[in-house]
């Protein structure tokens, strides 16, 4: 017989053995001012032991017994006996610690409890303080008015770079992202939502991308006259649209106009469009997209007609700028804030009654001017100046 079928045996009939190498014993434990059963010099993985404390101390766990398991040499916890004047650490839900707690606290210590994301102290009570074994004033830790549930559903969208949570913070922001072959305002995927004083922002729905019409889709007709397509937007007072002149519904073709649709390469150079950005490049177009803060005018497809580049698009300005030297009711050194259009945010400004208090205004942009609600203290159960 082999080794390894000599092993093998082995094992089926001691199964035992192959638990014990994956397991330690533990070596009887040290403490102070108190004791505990079964008394032994080691222990074997998973027992447990019962400890009580001397007159004066109490166990470091809750009651006044404890109970600590032996885990591949390691005790579940240490035992320990403190005095009875000190405080174990209580569960306070939803609140947080900058560091790592203690499990105890002496006699008259005070400790800073801080709350979890979307959660505010109650009463704006912060710190507990350890008196002869109990705490005094324990923070609770309540939901902020101004904190916003889970954010919408949009069609069409998924949520990218949050972190899984139930409840988001006033002025948290979430980024989406529409599915493929449909887009935000053209051909932008993303967009933004912040939470603002207990509502997130509105969204904009994703709709389908729109795409140039094949030249073999397209069916001539009798007419005359330029041609234009009806999907485009044109700037104002431009002739501008959407195939630079290239029917695609109008009853004009390509023949009638005497416009032919050549290779891009047949233009030489690609057009510059101050402010945007080539996203897409085929053998017959190139796509348009207007950078951040920017909108499109215009047609954002731009073909080669026999040499030249059909009309090309322009990107204008879609954004306010907030600064705290502009608005001095705003706290000082805000610094300098852009918004996009539509786009709303929270701000701290300064009112001189409730000085001891925060207070915030929402400010949005809309065509390019700024608009701001009351300078006003975050709503919550205990206070509100609006």
């Amino acid at each position: 017989m082999s080794f390894k079928c000599l092993r093998f045996v082995l094992l089926i009939w001691f199964p035992g053995a192959l638990h014990a190498q994956s397991t330690s014993p533990c070596e009887a434990p040290d403490l102070d001012d108190g004791y505990f059963v079964p008394v032994q010099v080691s222990y074997l993985h998973g027992t447990k032991l019962y400890y009580a404390c001397d007159r004066g101390h109490k166990p470091a766990v809750e009651g006044w017994w404890g109970t600590s398991t032996c885990e591949n040499g390691e005790w579940s916890h240490k035992l320990e006996c403190i005095e009875e004047e000190y405080c174990l650490l209580q569960n306070i839900p939803h609140a947080k610690f900058s560091k790592t707690p203690k499990r105890w606290y002496k006699d008259g210590r005070r400790i800073r409890v801080e709350c979890e994301e979307g959660y505010i102290h109650k009463d704006h009570d912060a710190t507990a303080e350890c008196k002869n074994g109990t705490w005094l004033s324990v923070p609770v830790c309540e939901r902020d008015d101004a904190a916003c549930g889970e954010p919408p559903k949009l069609p069409h969208a998924v949520i990218i770079h949050r972190s899984m949570q139930g409840l988001f913070a006033a002025n948290s922001e979430v980024l989406y992202e529409c599915e493929d072959e449909y887009g935000v305002e053209g051909t932008v995927k993303q967009q933004s939502l912040f939470c603002i004083m207990g509502e997130w922002s509105e969204g904009q729905p994703c709709r389908r991308e729109s795409r140039p019409t094949s030249r073999h889709d397209r069916h001539p007709t009798t007419g005359g006259g330029a041609g234009t397509t009806g999907g485009g937007p044109s700037r104002p007072g431009g002739s501008g649209t959407l195939g630079g002149g290239v029917s695609t519904g109008s009853g004009h073709n390509e023949r009638e106009t005497g416009r032919t649709t050549t290779a891009i390469t047949r233009c030489g150079e690609r057009p510059r469009v101050p402010n945007g950005d080539i996203v897409e490049t085929t053998e017959t177009y190139l796509r348009y997209q207007c950078i951040t803060y920017y909108k499109l005018w215009g047609p954002e497809i731009v073909m080669c007609h026999s040499g030249t580049w059909s009309t090309l698009p322009s990107c204008t300005e879609a954004f306010c700028v907030v600064d705290s030297d502009s608005n001095p009711f705003l706290k000082p050194f805000l610094g300098v804030k852009h918004l996009k259009e539509g786009q709303k945010t929270k701000l701290e400004c300064l009112k001189l009654s409730h000085q001891w208090f925060q207070h915030f205004t929402v400010v949005k942009c809309s065509h390019g001017q700024l608009s701001f609600t009351d300078c006003c203290v975050a709503a919550s159960h205990h206070f509100n100046t609006c």
